[in-house]
């Protein structure tokens, strides 16, 4: 298992694959798989039977796993790509942006 730098609620940029360019926020991380749902990217169609909760059942899009390799973190200040940094600042770990050099 590698360490993860991407974590949910961050705000992400797609670099390669087919949903390449495409931005959003990480909904959730799988650590085993190093796999992360986006938010509004990577978007699956999914058959539902009809249930209690939904009735009417059908085709539903869905979010799909998106592996971490092929996102990149966008730096708040700039707006773009970045690299994330770890290190101790006032004797606390803290993400810091290798762009801008700001606590994430």
């Amino acid at each position: 298992m590698i360490k993860l730098k991407i974590k949910s609620g961050d705000t992400v940029r797609v670099i390669a694959g087919e949903h390449k360019g495409s931005e959003g926020q990480v909904l959730k991380v799988d650590r085993e798989k190093n796999k992360a749902i986006v938010e509004g990217v990577n978007l699956v169609s999914k058959h539902e039977k009809p249930s209690a909760k939904n009735p009417q059942g059908g085709i539903v899009k869905k979010e799909a796993l998106i592996h971490v390799s092929n996102l990149s973190l966008i730096d708040p200040k700039s707006g773009e790509t970045t690299r994330v940094g770890y290190e101790v600042r006032d004797g606390e770990k803290v993400r810091f942006s290798k762009k801008s050099n700001e606590v994430i």
